[in-house]
């Protein structure tokens, strides 16, 4: 090597001289380049050496895309670029050639790793994707070329390590061999053996069903070299030969279809995993082994003592210690990267998928590991010195990240003790059966989080058996109804898109993008009363079953591109405007604007015409101004929450959503503790005091890196349009804009190119209707406006007098057990209503506390009375059973509870008697109850007993050793008391 290619490689990695990674083999592990370096030295080969823009890692949770769980490819922040969508002003649409490191994680949904981490020493739910980009710019050969270049000049990769995988073709798709890029690698010096052609499977990348798409080219690494030929292990699962590169060039689109049509413009997306990397430039057969793992690996030694870590698998790793090792080792890695972004433990989606692998871990260090509680998160730090350079997310939130790890972990091992609960009280009710109920199961595994599998070991050592084939039945229903809801929910929040074969012909064609503007035409008079301007627009094109049309016939549906508009697409978390078109010329003609929707510059207006449509027409845009002055009004008053709850509970508390319609406004945000009701009516109170001093709303667009720079200002995860509008209330922008200014951080000020109001007074007032948690961390508050704020008053008003007028009548007493009851009723479907009753969240609180302690008085009186009356009963057939050893009788009882107690009773005072009572009712049906005293066990059980009653009555039950209760349906009752006694005769 040439030796200024030498002192390159030096200075992209920044290592000792004289270093190489060809020789690593030979040196000790010091004389290999830190993972850091490796990572560092791709970044800048591009950057320096390839004229890449080095962009920043996106967060794990994805930008704008409900179909994905997480980042799980480098290429997931890029494809508006691919999809022809990007905002033609952001600087998104200006990407040409990029370069960067991608935190991915895999684990739920179609890319899932999570079920073989551990098992193997390469499997990760949480890896880095090294990658570079082309977007409309360089191709196969300068992509196969730089590759080259840099594993075997810059990381002095041995070549005759490397295998070279390419596309060899697919008839039935009409797709010819990539002989292009295999004479493009045959070229750069790769010798013919090492070349080979693979089918679709292995060598044709695709976004998903439909989308860009194209052949591949992979690059696999032989960790054993040599003289050997190792070709035909390549795509075989081998250990020795792993793909460490794969470049796929995006040439087709995969239509609705299944053709493929050609991409307008070719664009490269690469991928390489840093942890192979690693692997290979540091001599390690395992990803386990490289220093991006070994400090987390030392940690849990060094937390949990007992044996290290000596990377065995299989029936070598006994007691699967080494397994546990790795799987609390990633799932440590990729909870502390995705609470750092976000996402945190939850109940559905990415968060419940988190869930999991929080709980997975768990188990592995209390059932293998034998660490102490809170040990998961003591693990966190080592991940910090790890990744924390790279990204500084997980040092300013390390300790958030410890706190809700031990939180989760603290909730898992008490529902692990109430699920252990449930499981022994089904088996002593489950009577002779060998098979563990499965509707049981299922609920302790989708309540509880409680794992499947040791529900099977708790009851094999009990000799039943779990339905694992119902199980499985239950399973695929529950994926197919969470399929269909989020079917529903895409259906529900799609409209009419442009595919990017629509949107490169209108950019060929010269078809300028929409001006938007007029939507922001709109004046406050001195009435209070807002104007909205006329707008009058040319058809420009229509957009009708994926391709562009000049004209559509009546009833058709289509899409419709003007010239300019006043229609607010939806973006923004802000719902679209409704309203309609009309022909010039034609008043009488409605085109109903069903959805708006913006694609890549262009503002499509959905109708379904009721006469003919064409390019050319002039049309008067008429906006439902109710509508998107509700919508206006929720929006500012969104922005004026964010800002309340900021002043109320920290400036820690960040933006983690929003969704504003014209009926209400949904905010999510993080929050270090639960909201409290004072904190809620804080919150009121200080956007009520903004809304009552009617500030000015002031809105300019801004040159983005001016806007940044304004101290205070709210942003989310987003792609901004570059200039971006900005949103500041009572403060003028150019104040905010000021070096230094300190005015924005007293004040609401955000990106936003959403419409809003022009003073706030027009709020009139905001009520919270409800605020949860989403997952501990991430709460939701749903709010209205304006009327209905006003009505959510009113009705909490009116149903706090229906609580304190109840809790009157609770409170006087009441001697009959039927008027307690009456109260007790009424106590619960007073809550009910207050549960699902639109009204002020604290109030709601309020009253539910009072109504929960009014539900504990009357249960409270209910029992006394029950025991008294119970008391009495037993005291007469005491009396008529004196120092029986077994009492069968029939008795009037209102209900289960009496009876039982009556039986509670009855052998309390008769130590050594068993008891049944059976207890006809109205309705024909027959109530039972019994209990076995002690010294009868274990060959005279109660719930044997009770069973065989019951089944003898056309019913069933269940109960324990000792006690047990059911219900049957019979007539003959003298039949049902002699079946009693035999039944306790045989035992006894």
């Amino acid at each position: 090597m040439a030796a200024a290619t030498v002192g390159h490689m030096r200075g992209l990695l920044r290592v000792p001289p004289g270093w190489r990674c060809g020789s690593c083999r030979a040196r000790s592990a010091a004389a290999c380049p830190p993972a850091g370096q490796v990572r560092q030295a791709f970044l800048r080969f591009f950057q320096e050496q390839h004229g890449h823009r080095l962009v920043p890692s996106a967060p794990v949770r994805p930008r704008g895309d409900p179909g994905l769980l997480f980042v799980n490819a480098g290429m997931n922040q890029f494809k508006p670029i691919l999809l022809g969508t990007a905002h033609p002003r952001s600087e998104l649409a200006q990407y040409q050639r990029v370069v960067n490191s991608q935190k991915c994680v895999r684990a739920g949904g179609k890319h899932n790793d999570l079920d073989d981490v551990g098992r193997d020493v390469y499997h990760h739910t949480f890896f880095e994707m090294l990658g570079n980009w082309s977007f409309g710019d360089y191709f196969k050969e300068e992509a196969c070329g730089m590759a080259w270049e840099l594993l075997t000049q810059i990381y002095e990769i041995p070549k005759d390590h490397l295998y070279i995988t390419y596309f060899g073709g697919d008839a039935s798709l009409g797709l010819s061999p990539d002989e292009e890029t295999r004479d493009i690698w045959l070229s750069l010096g790769v010798p013919p053996s090492h070349v080979l052609p693979f089918p679709l499977r292995e060598n044709f990348w695709e976004m998903g069903e439909t989308g860009p798409c194209g052949p591949c080219t992979e690059i696999h690494y032989d960790h054993v070299g040599g003289s050997r030929h190792a070709a035909g292990l390549v795509n075989q699962d081998s250990p020795d030969v792993v793909e460490i590169w794969n470049l796929v060039f995006m040439q087709y689109s995969r239509e609705t279809d299944g053709s493929l049509r050609p991409l307008p413009q070719h664009h490269v997306d690469t991928g390489m995993g840093l942890e192979r990397l690693v692997t290979v430039l540091q001599s390690k057969r395992s990803n386990y082994d490289t220093d991006l793992f070994t400090p987390i690996l030392d940690a849990i030694h060094k937390g949990c003592g007992g044996p290290g870590y000596q990377g065995l698998v299989g029936e070598a790793d006994v007691r699967s210690v080494n397994m546990a090792y790795r799987v609390v080792a990633d799932h440590v890695r990729t909870l502390s990267v995705c609470i750092a972004d976000g996402v945190y433990p939850g109940m559905s989606g990415a968060e419940l998928v988190l869930r999991r692998i929080l709980r997975r871990a768990v188990r592995f260090c209390f059932e293998v590991l034998h660490a102490p509680p809170g040990f998961l998160a003591s693990l966190v730090p080592a991940v910090v010195e790890v990744l924390g350079d790279t990204y500084p997310e997980l040092r300013k939130n390390t300790n958030q990240i410890m706190n809700i790890i031990n939180d989760n972990e603290a909730a898992f091992l008490s529902s692990l003790l109430r699920g252990r609960r449930i499981i022994d009280r089904t088996l002593q009710q489950m009577g002779p059966s060998k098979l563990f109920p499965v509707e049981v199961a299922w609920s302790l595994y989708g309540n509880l989080g409680f794992p499947l599998d040791l529900i099977g070991l708790m009851i094999e050592e009990k000799g039943i058996q779990l339905d694992w084939a119902a199980l499985d039945q239950l399973a695929q229903e529950d994926a197919k109804r969470k399929a269909r809801t989020h079917q529903a929910e895409q259906l529900e929040g799609s409209g009419v898109r442009l595919d990017v074969h629509s949107l490169a012909q209108l950019q060929r064609d010269g078809v300028p993008t929409t001006d938007d503007s007029p939507k922001y035409a709109y004046t406050l008079g001195q009435d209070g009363r807002y104007a909205f301007s006329p707008c009058q627009a040319t058809v420009l094109i229509l957009y009708k079953d994926q391709s562009l049309q000049k004209k559509v016939g009546a009833g058709q549906r289509c899409g419709v591109l003007l010239d300019r508009t006043s229609f607010y697409a939806e973006q923004g978390g802000q719902a679209h405007d409704r309203g309609y078109l009309v022909l010039l010329g034609q008043q009488d003609v409605l085109f109903p604007v069903e959805s708006v929707q913006f694609s890549g510059g262009y503002v499509i207006h959905e109708v379904t015409a009721p006469e003919t449509l064409q390019a050319g027409d002039q049309v008067l845009l008429f906006v439902d101004e109710a509508q998107r002055l509700a919508c206006m009004v929720n929006h500012t008053a969104t922005h004026l929450l964010s800002f309340a709850l900021r002043r109320v509970l920290g400036d820690q508390t960040e933006q983690r959503g929003s969704h504003v319609t014209a009926e209400q406004l949904r905010f999510d945000f993080s929050t270090q503790a639960p909201v409290t009701m004072q904190q809620l009516q804080e919150v009121e109170g200080v956007i009520q005091e903004v809304v009552d001093q009617n500030e000015i709303v002031y809105m300019a667009e801004v040159p983005l890196a001016l806007a940044s720079g304004i101290q205070g200002l709210r942003t989310m995860d987003e792609v901004y349009p570059d200039p971006v509008r900005v949103v500041s209330v009572g403060v003028p922008i150019e104040n905010a804009l000021m070096p230094n200014s300190q005015a924005a951080m007293q004040t609401s000020v955000e990106l936003c190119c959403g419409t809003h109001l022009l003073q706030t007074g027009a709020v009139q007032d905001l009520t919270i209707t409800s605020e949860r948690q989403l997952v501990k961390g991430i709460s939701r508050i749903i709010a209205v406006t304006r009327e209905q704020a006003k009505l959510a008053r009113e009705v909490g008003q009116s149903l706090a007098k229906e609580v304190d007028s109840l809790s009157a009548r609770v409170k006087q007493g009441n001697s009959s057990l039927p008027e307690v009851q009456s109260l007790s009723k009424e106590v619960g479907h007073l809550t009910e209503e207050v549960g699902n009753t639109v009204m002020p969240q604290w109030q709601r609180r309020e009253l539910q506390a009072i109504l929960k302690a009014l539900q504990r008085a009357a249960n409270t009186a209910i029992r006394k009375l029950e025991i008294r009356q119970a008391a009495e009963k037993a005291q007469g057939l005491l009396e008529k059973h004196s120092k029986q050893p077994v009492i069968i009788d029939t008795i009037s009882s209102d209900s289960l509870s009496i009876l039982m107690k009556v039986v509670n009773q009855l052998c309390d005072k008769s130590p050594g008697a068993s008891v049944l009572l059976l207890s006809p009712q109205a309705s024909g049906e027959v109530l039972c109850a019994c209990q076995v005293s002690k010294s009868a066990l274990p060959t005279f059980s109660a719930a044997d007993w009770a069973l065989a009653v019951c089944t003898h009555m056309g019913g069933n039950a269940g109960g324990s050793g000792i006690v047990a209760k059911g219900t049957g349906n019979t007539k003959d009752l003298q039949g049902a008391l002699t079946a009693a006694l035999e039944f306790a005769r045989s035992r006894l």
